[in-house]
């Protein structure tokens, strides 16, 4: 680093879009049960053992295990990681909620109206990653 003023014009301010988000996982087969097989997210590809893509929207989501590029020890058990929120028509929360129940999902926080005008939902994925489902109301 330098002491120097930085430009004023910073190249960041180009960034338009989170292109796709990368979830760093412990267990890659109970990760692709859950995402697969309970949020039904379509495989887009998979480049390999450790790593497969979701296409969610105009985002990809990512299920990578650690490697070359992170090499950090994993999150303890009981600690989130990151938060991730879905967001869905207003109907689909409770719906939503429903389909992990069924599915034997135990909810953080069931369906709930804030008072900044979402309706959310709270869960975890097999590694303890903390998700919500969310519309606006």
């Amino acid at each position: 680093m330098t002491d120097q003023n930085p430009p004023t014009a910073s190249p960041f301010r180009s960034i338009r879009a989170v292109d796709y988000t990368v979830i760093f996982v412990r267990d890659m087969a109970a990760m692709r049960r859950f995402y697969e097989g309970i949020l039904r997210f379509p495989l887009t590809r998979e480049l390999s053992a450790g790593w497969i893509e979701y296409q969610i929207g105009g985002n990809t989501l990512a299920l990578a295990r650690p490697s070359r590029t992170a090499k950090d020890a994993p999150t303890p058990s009981g600690s989130a990681s990151l938060q991730l929120a879905f967001k869905v028509a207003a109907d689909d929360v409770d719906r939503c909620a429903e389909e992990l129940l069924w599915h034997g999902v135990d909810l953080q926080e069931p369906p709930t109206n804030q008072p900044f005008g979402h309706r959310t939902l709270f869960f975890r994925d097999p590694d303890g990653n903390l998700l919500e489902v969310y519309a606006e109301i």
